[in-house]
């Protein structure tokens, strides 16, 4: 289906570094991005074409923040955090088969918009948060909240309704085989169509994207966004699907390194090493893919 439509690095050197990065999430005119290394959620911004270095937003640092994601109209974030909810000091852990796991717990956050800064983070209500593993938001237009919560039977996106000020109870969203574990959502504003990873067929792990179209009052069925996204043959994994303020594009993270071309001129080999010795050091950045091909196929047969 993609054709030549290669995913490519986001920003190499700048924004992709030697600090595993991922989950970028946009203003909606683009020249702002917020995204995650290890357990601090950063911003950057766009001059004249240019990301500046990355700082540690404003409501990040103290507690392990990441999957930060912004309203389609800018004026609110989502994101998780193990930030303690009962007015201790004590990060939120988990109790995973008997054993516990200080600060390895998350919950969803609200941030709103004052100005040009942020008001204090909010907990979002046993409706969204039902247990210490749930993270990955995503946001519509009406304000539903789409997110994974991890239980005994795996990972799943759920999504709340958000009416009259106030998140609703979530619900489990079918996508494909209900049997399938899925996580990872990036929604489109009006909920026409989802990106998100998901097992393939026969196959164990949440390493596939696939993407799928609003059919009336239920999903359609998922389409493999194929390889040259999704490794099949497990020389790479990918996940954190976040989509660009127009909608098209697709960012996600991916432990991939670019390949190496065949025979190398001796500046190929010069560039190669430098990226080697800065930003492409095997571990994972953020890459982006065109969503064009998908969607463009779905409009005409539509």
């Amino acid at each position: 289906m993609a054709g030549d439509n290669a995913p490519a690095i986001f920003a190499p050197g700048v924004l992709s570094g030697p600090g595993n990065d991922n989950c970028p999430s946009f203003t909606p005119d683009g020249n702002t991005v917020y995204f995650d290394i290890g357990t601090m959620i950063l911003v950057s911004h766009r001059t004249q074409g240019n990301w500046s270095k990355p700082q540690i937003a404003p409501f990040s640092g103290t507690w392990g923040d990441h999957d930060p994601a912004i309203a389609p109209d800018g004026s609110y974030l989502v994101y998780a955090s193990n930030h303690p909810v009962d007015g201790s000091e004590q990060a939120l852990g988990i109790t995973v088969k008997g054993k516990s796991f200080a600060g390895a717990g998350n919950h969803l956050w609200r941030i709103d918009r004052h100005g040009n800064g942020w008001s204090a983070p909010q907990h979002l209500p046993a409706a969204v948060n039902a247990n210490a593993r749930t993270y990955a938001p995503s946001i519509a237009a009406d304000g539903t909240l789409y997110f994974t919560s991890r239980d005994p039977s795996g990972s799943h996106i759920y999504r709340s309704l958000y009416r009259n000020g106030s998140y609703q109870p979530a619900e489990k969203v079918l996508l494909g085989d209900a049997a399938a574990e899925t996580q990872d959502a990036a929604i489109a504003p009006d909920q026409s169509f989802i990106v998100f990873s998901g097992n393939a067929p026969g196959q164990t792990g949440l390493n596939d994207f696939f993407i799928t179209f609003r059919d009336g009052d239920h999903w359609g069925t998922p389409i493999d966004l194929g390889e040259s996204v999704n490794s099949k043959t497990g020389r790479w994994n990918q996940w954190g699907a976040h989509l660009s303020p127009d909608h098209r594009t697709l960012y996600y993270t991916s432990d991939r390194s670019a390949p190496a071309p065949y025979p190398r001129t001796p500046a190929q080999a010069r560039q190669q090493l430098a990226q080697a010795m800065s930003w492409d050091n095997g571990g994972y950045h953020v890459w982006s893919v065109s969503l064009a091909p998908w969607l463009d196929a779905h409009a005409t047969q539509g």
